[in-house]
């Protein structure tokens, strides 16, 4: 770990320039494969359960790693994590371009998820070494435009690979973008991140492997069901989100009787009860992102299945929200110092306001007339995202100890891919009900949208209830007493 000074490192924003180029890419990679997946298909004769698998395989281990890459990081120090992790994701991206048959992708996106989730909590956790006060809100207001961004520009940047480089080769290019870029920050993270010093602690006394094992089973008792949805994953393997319940409580016994004994817990449980903000900020994004990561989905199959639009047209429909969430969130990280959670208020609002219109006024209109007709309101949309992810990321990991800022990254990002989970899941089954009801694809897109302001409406009711409990406070003050260990820190 970086020991920490009065004064800031001078490479720290070009630094986070490299990370956060890493970070992008690893983000993207959770949506812009749906619009290569016909081309994988024809190019593959890949099968419908192996076509599953290439997308929800990925999700499945970005979300299973998070907190054991972020304790990694931790314990190892992040520049170290962070080079061997974006080492992996080059290797692996490369070796699903270059797969020969259905087996060998399924695989390379397996490894490629664990590569992307032992990398992503590294950012956080660098931001928390590297940056101090208002400049803290700044980073993370950078990286929540790179959060912001991967999300919503994976459909465009997606089908215009395709558009280049033809519907039979495009998808491999999907994966092989990732290459150059990831080699080229790779030879910049060696020269611009700090060295930890070398610890003299043995990494297996610094690592729950207990702990690791139980937690890895109840988020995969969450996660699996949901991913296999669409393949009835929801009825085949529904006594897996119970099993999850009960690994989880065991999970919380166990690490608390690590931190009584004194040893070095994976996930401390008292960075949610004795951390100002954590608790409620993890709650608000992983409801967000319950509401907000589903929509894509749908809009993917509503403009293309029910409009007749190609990928790269269906990609540029929803552009304006990622030019709106890129906006407003490097604005709202220089402003969280100074409004804090009112931000959040306001960006979700302006999310559930926007989702809104686009229920009311697409199916109004003609097909030829929705790009346009959505345009305005998936503005207000964006706009509204983009303060809403920065801002409660901020907010959230201020107050956590430096020395527990990867595990507290990982697990906030760990709600926040069990929040994309449900959310896909539960708007797509909407959606498809929708469908089959007399409104056709009109009636599906409206009842989604609704659906997902619904969701957003209970992340602002939280957010709210945080605001009332909790009065605004300046950042870059102290951190918790949480520790690592039995005896109190900092």
């Amino acid at each position: 770990m970086i020991p920490e000074t009065d004064e800031p490192d001078p490479r720290r924003w070009r630094a986070l320039a490299v990370t956060l180029t890493a970070g992008f890419m690893s983000l993207l990679d959770v949506s812009i494969v749906n619009v290569a997946l016909p081309s994988i298909q024809r190019g593959l004769g890949a099968s419908p359960a192996g076509i599953q698998w290439v997308v929800s395989g990925y999700a499945l281990t970005f979300g299973l790693v998070l907190v054991a890459g972020g304790r990694l990081g931790d314990a190892l120090g992040r520049r170290r994590m962070f080079l061997f992790a974006l080492s992996a994701f080059v290797l692996t991206s490369a070796l699903a371009g270059a797969a020969v048959n259905e087996t060998m992708l399924v695989v390379a996106r397996l490894l490629q998820g664990v590569a992307a989730g032992m990398l992503t909590p590294q950012n956080s956790g660098l931001i928390q070494e590297l940056f101090r006060g208002a400049e803290r809100g700044r980073a993370f207001g950078a990286f929540g435009t790179t959060v912001s961004l991967s999300t919503a520009v994976g459909p465009v940047l997606g089908g215009a690979i395709i558009a280049v480089f033809g519907a039979e080769q495009g998808w491999r290019w999907v994966f092989f973008v990732n290459v150059p870029i990831g080699v080229l920050a790779l030879v910049l993270a060696l020269r611009l991140l700090p060295k930890a010093p070398r610890s003299t602690t043995r990494l297996r006394s610094q690592l729950d492997f207990v702990g690791i094992a139980l937690l890895g089973t109840a988020v995969l008792g969450l996660l699996l069901p949901l991913v296999r949805s669409e393949q009835g994953g929801l009825t085949a393997l529904w006594w897996l989100p119970l099993v999850a319940v009960v690994v989880g409580l065991l999970f919380v016994l166990w690490e608390r009787r690590v931190v009584r004994r004194g040893g070095s817990p994976l996930l401390d449980v008292r960075l949610f009860t004795e951390t100002p903000g954590y608790a409620t900020g993890a709650a608000i994004g992983t409801v967000y992102f319950a509401g907000f990561a589903g929509i894509w989905l749908v809009f993917a199959l509503y403009f293309q299945q029910g409009l007749g639009y190609t990928p790269l047209e269906s990609g540029l429909v929803v552009t304006p929200f990622a030019l709106g969430a890129a906006v407003s969130a490097t604005v709202a990280g220089r402003l969280v110092p100074r409004l804090g959670r009112k931000l959040t208020l306001v960006g979700l609002a302006m999310v559930a306001v926007g989702l809104g219109a686009v229920a009311v006024v697409a199916p109004l209109v003609s097909a030829e007339l929705t790009g346009y007709a959505v345009a305005a309101p998936l503005l207000v949309a964006g706009l509204g995202g983009g303060m809403v992810i920065s801002p409660n990321t901020t907010l959230t990991l201020d107050r956590v100890p430096t020395r527990m800022a990867g595990v507290a990254g990982g697990a906030l990002q760990t709600g926040q891919r069990i929040g994309t989970a449900i959310g896909v899941a539960v708007l797509a089954s909407v959606f498809h009900v929708g469908i089959d009801s007399p409104g056709g694809y009109e009636a599906g897109l409206r009842w989604a949208m609704l659906t997902a302001v619904g969701i957003v409406a209970v992340a602002l009711s939280l957010a709210v209830l945080d605001l009332r409990r909790r009065p605004p406070r300046p950042l870059g003050g102290p951190p918790s007493r949480v520790t690592t260990s039995s005896t109190p820190m900092e």
